[in-house]
C-alpha cells in the first residue's frame, strides 16, 4: 500500500481579470508570504456541459481564443503576485468548471481560499458575488472574501485588528479560534462582538412597575455569560507567549450592523457559517451573508464543516 502523500497547506485564489479579483490576488499573495505557504491561482472558464449519446456529460472544450485569454490573464497574475510577494511560490491552474467548483476541488483542510467580492460576470468572468457566498457555505477550509477599496485595492492586507462575531454556539467558538490564529500572525488584536435584538411586545415601564425584570437586563446578563464562556474556552487555552490582545463589544443592535460597525478601522472580520439565532446572539447563517455584502474590509468565513484552523 502506497504511503499517504502529506498535503502542504496553501493559499488558493480565484482570478478572472477583474478589479475585484486583482484585489483578492494582492491579499492572497501577502497572506501566503505571511504563512510561508505556496499560492495557487485558479482561472475558471466555466465551459458548458455537453451530453453525448454514447457517454456521460463532458465539458465543451474551450476555443483557442478563450484559452489564449486565460493564458494572458494568468501571465499577468503571476507577474503581479511576484511583485507583491517575491518569495512566494506561485502555481497556476486553468479549469473547465465553474469558479466555485474549480476552487473547491483544489482545496483541502488547512488551506485558505481567497476570492473577490464580485467579478465581471458572463463566460469571460466566473467570480460573481454568488460564487463567494457558495464557497463560504461549502468549502473545506476558511474562505476570505476581499472587497475593493476606493483606490481599487483591498482596504487592508494586514491582520493587526481582527473582528469576530460570537453567539455562544460551537461554530462561533471555532470562528473565535480562527480569529486568534489570524491575529497571531501579526501579534495583533481580536475584537469579540456579541449582539442581540429583540422587539418588546409590551410597554417596558409597565413591566417594571408590575415587578418583572426587563428582557433587556436578562439578555445583557446572558451576553456577558456567553462572551466570558467563549473567552475562557478559546483565549485561556492559548499559550502564555501569545501576544494577541482581546477587546469585547456587546451591543443591543442588529447583528450585521454591529459587526460592520466594529469592522470599520479593522483589517478583517471573521464569522461562522451557522449560529443559534437572535435571542442568544448572532444568527450567523444570515449574518454571514449580510456581512459579506456590507463589510468594508475582508470577511473570513469559516464554513460549518471546515477544519477550524486555517
Amino acid at each position: 500500500m502506497a504511503d499517504k502523500v502529506e498535503h502542504t497547506p496553501q493559499v488558493i485564489v480565484g482570478v478572472d481579470g477583474s478589479e475585484h479579483a486583482r484585489a483578492a490576488l494582492e491579499w492572497a499573495a501577502v497572506e501566503a508570504e505571511r504563512r510561508s505557504a505556496p499560492l495557487t491561482v485558479v482561472y475558471a472558464l466555466g465551459m458548458p456541459l455537453v451530453v453525448t449519446a454514447y457517454g456521460g456529460p463532458i465539458r465543451f472544450p474551450p476555443t483557442d481564443e478563450i484559452s489564449g485569454q486565460a493564458t494572458q490573464v494568468l501571465e499577468r497574475v503571476v507577474e503581479y503576485a511576484r511583485a507583491i510577494a517575491p518569495s512566494v511560490r506561485v502555481r497556476t491552474l486553468t479549469a473547465l468548471e465553474e469558479a466555485s467548483l474549480a476552487v473547491i476541488r483544489q482545496a483541502r483542510p488547512g488551506d485558505l481560499i481567497v476570492v473577490g467580492s464580485r467579478g465581471m460576470g458572463s463566460v469571460a468572468s466566473m467570480f460573481a458575488g454568488s460564487v463567494s457566498v457558495r464557497l463560504s457555505g461549502h468549502a473545506p477550509c476558511p474562505v476570505v472574501v476581499v472587497p475593493v477599496g476606493d483606490t481599487g485595492k483591498p482596504a487592508s492586507t494586514s491582520l493587526n485588528r481582527v473582528v469576530v462575531g460570537v453567539d455562544g454556539s460551537a461554530n462561533s467558538h471555532r470562528a473565535l479560534r480562527l480569529a486568534v490564529d489570524l491575529a497571531k500572525e501579526s501579534d495583533g488584536e481580536v475584537v469579540v462582538v456579541n449582539s442581540w435584538q429583540v422587539a418588546f411586545p409590551y410597554d417596558p415601564d409597565g413591566l417594571v412597575a408590575a415587578g418583572y425584570q426587563l428582557q433587556d437586563d436578562v439578555l445583557d446578563q446572558k451576553s456577558q455569560e456567553l462572551v466570558a464562556e467563549a473567552l475562557a474556552d478559546v483565549i485561556d487555552e492559548q499559550r502564555e507567549d501569545t501576544q494577541v490582545r482581546v477587546s469585547v463589544v456587546r451591543t443591543q443592535t442588529n447583528p450585521v450592523d454591529a459587526l460592520v460597525e466594529a469592522a470599520r478601522g479593522a483589517d478583517a472580520v471573521v464569522v461562522g457559517s451557522r449560529g443559534r439565532g437572535t435571542v442568544r446572539g448572532l444568527l450567523l447563517g444570515s449574518v454571514s451573508q449580510g456581512v459579506l455584502h456590507h463589510s468594508p474590509v475582508p470577511v473570513v468565513v469559516l464554513p460549518k464543516h471546515a477544519e477550524e484552523h486555517a
